[in-house]
Order: structure tokens, then sequence, then C-alpha cells
């Protein structure tokens, strides 16, 4: 059990699927990164959209995404995945499984469940071995289950590509916890918690096609076509916004207060947090200018 959930935690934000990479293309001029910079006299910070998920051939990352890392004293991300104690694994256990006799089905709709059923038999796993699990973690273990089939791997993901270059040689602080952001999705009422599972296995057999045109987008920096996808993601599904607002808008606003504190002082931070973050009018960047700061794209 331990394995798979080490293997699931950098997938906290599977509702928006931004976890996959496609391979590094030649970048045509005038293209941008998914990487902004905001300067104030004594402070700059580097935002950079990470991508949880990737393939080891999608490196080395282009030289301006290197060239900001280098020159910074401090990394900030979500959560240290690289720091997860036995304590943060029992928490895990105990808000992502059924106890008892307990299981999913008691839990959603007979159509929800018909169709757990039916996703777990194409991806080859018996439903007896999902069905403990509660929805917004088998959210998470089937659609990791989807992309590491097709060959990706959150061994080679962003956050904990920089995470492991920063050990000893560079300050890691967190806009979160992985504790936090366990409680975020464990505390969702049960209706929620299905409609997060039905928005993460909605089309999941096409999942890598369909994030291969969202990375598309992020390689070039297009963060106008990401929001766009984003938003008609969760279209006029009511409960699909509430969901929205809890584990993006929400968040976004208290992860910007925080960069804002680090624009305030001194030195500069290197910020990797999920691209949905930094992306929308009601993304980190947009609420940083905001408030005044010069934010720019790279």
């Amino acid at each position: 059990m331990n394995k798979t959930i080490r293997r699931s935690l950098p997938v906290i934000l599977i509702l928006l699927l931004f976890t996959v990479v496609i391979p590094a293309r030649a970048r045509a001029e005038g293209e941008k990164h998914f990487l902004w910079q905001a300067k104030t006299q004594t402070a700059t910070v580097y935002l950079l959209g990470s991508v949880h998920f990737m393939k080891r051939d999608a490196y080395p990352l282009s030289p301006v995404i290197e060239k900001a890392f280098a020159g910074s004293d401090t990394i900030a991300v979500e959560a240290n995945i690289n720091d997860i104690g036995q304590e943060t694994l029992a928490k895990l256990r105990a808000e992502g499984f059924y106890t008892g006799n307990d299981s999913i089905a008691n839990h959603v709709s007979r159509e929800t469940y018909t169709y757990i059923t039916a996703e777990a038999a194409r991806l080859g796993f018996p439903v007896a071995s999902l069905d403990r699990q509660r929805p917004w973690f088998l959210a998470m273990t089937m659609s990791s289950i989807e992309l590491m089939k097709a060959g990706y791997n959150p061994h080679y993901g962003i956050d904990k590509y920089f995470l492991t270059r920063a050990a000893g040689r560079k300050k890691v602080v967190e806009l979160e916890t992985i504790d936090y952001q366990i409680d975020l999705l464990a505390r969702l009422p049960d209706k929620e918690q299905e409609s997060f599972l039905l928005y993460a296995l909605k089309d999941l057999s096409s999942l890598v096609q369909q994030v291969d045109r969202l990375m598309a987008a992020w390689t070039t920096g297009d963060s106008d076509l990401i929001a766009e996808l984003l938003e008609k993601s969760v279209g006029e599904d009511e409960s699909l916004k509430v969901i929205h607002r809890k584990i993006l808008t929400e968040r976004n606003r208290n992860m910007a207060k925080k960069i804002a504190l680090h624009l305030g002082s001194s030195g500069c931070v290197f910020v990797v947090v999920g691209a949905a973050h930094l992306v929308g009018d009601k993304g980190i960047v947009e609420l940083l200018r905001k408030e005044g700061f010069t934010v720019e794209q790279l």
C-alpha cells in the first residue's frame, strides 16, 4: 500500500490533469515558456508551471528555465514531495481508504459504480482492488494508472526534478503542505467527491491524447489556450464549479499572498506550482498584477 500511496502523492490535483508533458520540440522564434518573472527593487520571483508526470526524454528543460533556477537562492513549492514522513502516509491511508466493511459502492450512485467497474476492467484491475478507496483518492489512482501505462512517470515530474536538485544547495519552502492538500480533498462531501471522480474518469481512455494538446500549449507558453481549455472543462456544471473554486481559485489567492511576501522581502525565489494555478483572470499571475507587481512571461 505504501508504494501505491507514494506513487500517487504527486497528482493531488488530478482533477485538472496538468500532469504530463510531451517530449520537447524545437521552439519557434517568439514563443514563450511557461515561466514568469516578477521583480521589485529588492526581490525577484520566478513562477514556473509544474507538470508532475513526464518521460525521461522530456529533459533537458529549456536553458531559460534552468538559468532562472540556477540564479535563485530559494525554491518554493506547493508541498515538498521529497520529504514525506510516516505520519503523512498514515494520514493518507486513513483519509484515502474506507475501513471495516465499507466500500465506495456505499458512497456513489449505482451508475457511477458501474462506470468505475468498467474503467477498472479496461485498465486491467479487478474492481475489488480499488473499491476500498474513497472517490477522491480513486480519481488519482485511476488517472495515474492510465498515465503510467503510457510511459509517463512522476519520478520525472518537474517539481520532483527541481526539489532533488535543490537538496542541500538551496532553501526549500512550502506554500502549502501535503497534509493540507489531503484534508482539502478528503473533506469534500460525498457528492462532491463523486463529481470529482466522474470528472477524472471522463474520457479516461483518451486522456493521453487530450493531455498532449494541453501540453503542446504548455511547451509553447500558450497560457491563454490552457486557461480557455480549463474553463471549457468545467463548463456550466455547478458541482464542478464548486470543486473548481475550492481546489483552485481559493488556493490561488492563498499562494499569491505568500508569493507577494517574498516580493516584499529580498533575494531570488524560484516558485514551482501546478500550471493550472498560473493561468486565467483568477490565476496567480493576474492576482499579483492586480496587487501592483510587474509580472512578465519569459
